[in-house]
């Protein structure tokens, strides 16, 4: 794999801003980030009039996802064991998986109670294993070359990842076991985020001379919206220097845009039309954005 190792704060409210014309639309709340520090990372789940309700330190090598609830964590310690943390409470649901390699992280269904997961294997493609949050249920779905940065569609049908050796983001259906690569990307080093019916991936596309990376969640990227099936590079109308990107579970797309003082989070309608905008914590703009609470 072309993946190397790698290696908070009290925030100010976040800021809910509906678009005059679609102010009856249902808004986004809460937020979950994620910030580095020391020896490991720490996932922030903040929600409105509350601040930070939880933070939760992730030990292991940087392999972790917040749940969609914004209540619990997902997290791989260095002996492929799959934690599920919840306040004080940490669970190991499963054993098994991919451990030690920052991009091999585990993803939440759209409804908080299934985690899938890369399991160990001798060569690059790696089956993918879907287990139930309170550790019940396992089953392996099937082999994948996209076993990097997992994304989950709403749908609860596609999984899609980037390679290890970031050539490629993958698709894998989990009612037919059968795993494609996407048109129109060929080299990836993130998969951020999945349309609830998988036709549309978002991701970081590098050149062929960028390195990879170390694998672990970035702060910050311009994001890229793409077709699966065509190719076709879709243009995200939001101003702004655009650091990354995510569907919430309905189907809406929230782009994160950098500012001087505050990030702000445009919230699109399904015709990309804007219908929120989110101002977050200034303290925020040294984190990462992994998911929208609603």
């Amino acid at each position: 794999m072309r993946i190397m190792t790698a290696l908070s704060a009290l925030a100010l409210p976040l800021l809910a801003i509906p678009a005059p014309a679609q102010a009856a639309a249902k808004q986004v709340g809460g937020a979950t980030f994620v910030g580095y520090g020391g020896s490991g990372a720490t996932v922030y789940t903040y929600l409105p009039g509350r601040g930070f309700t939880s933070t939760t330190k992730v030990r292991g090598l940087f392999q972790f996802s917040a749940a969609p609830d914004g209540k619990k964590v997902a997290w791989i310690d260095d002996n492929g064991r799959l934690h599920v943390t919840q306040g004080t409470k940490d669970a190991v649901v499963a054993k098994g998986a991919v451990a030690g390699i920052p991009c091999a992280t585990p993803v939440w269904s759209a409804d908080s109670t299934r985690i899938a997961y890369a399991m160990t294997a001798a060569e690059s493609m790696a089956p993918i294993a879907i287990v139930g949050a309170d550790g019940k249920n396992r089953r392996t779905i099937a082999k994948t070359y996209g076993v990097c940065h997992l994304a989950w569609s709403a749908g609860g049908r596609y999984l899609a990842g980037y390679a290890g050796s970031t050539d490629g983001v993958f698709l894998l259906d989990t009612t037919t076991g059968k795993s494609r690569r996407a048109a129109g990307i060929k080299l990836a080093n993130h998969v951020q985020s999945l349309s609830p019916d998988g036709r549309r991936v978002i991701v970081n596309k590098i050149g062929a001379n960028a390195p990879g990376g170390d694998g672990t969640w970035p702060l910050a990227f311009r994001p890229t919206l793409v077709d699966t099936m065509t190719g076709a590079t879709i243009k995200l109308p939001v101003k702004g220097s655009l650091i990354g990107a995510l569907y919430t579970k309905d189907g809406r797309l929230a782009v994160r845009v950098k500012g001087a003082k505050n990030n702000t989070i445009a919230v699109l309608d399904g015709n990309l039309k804007e219908i929120q905008r989110i101002i977050e914590p200034a303290e925020a703009r040294q984190f990462g954005l992994l998911g929208l609470i609603s």
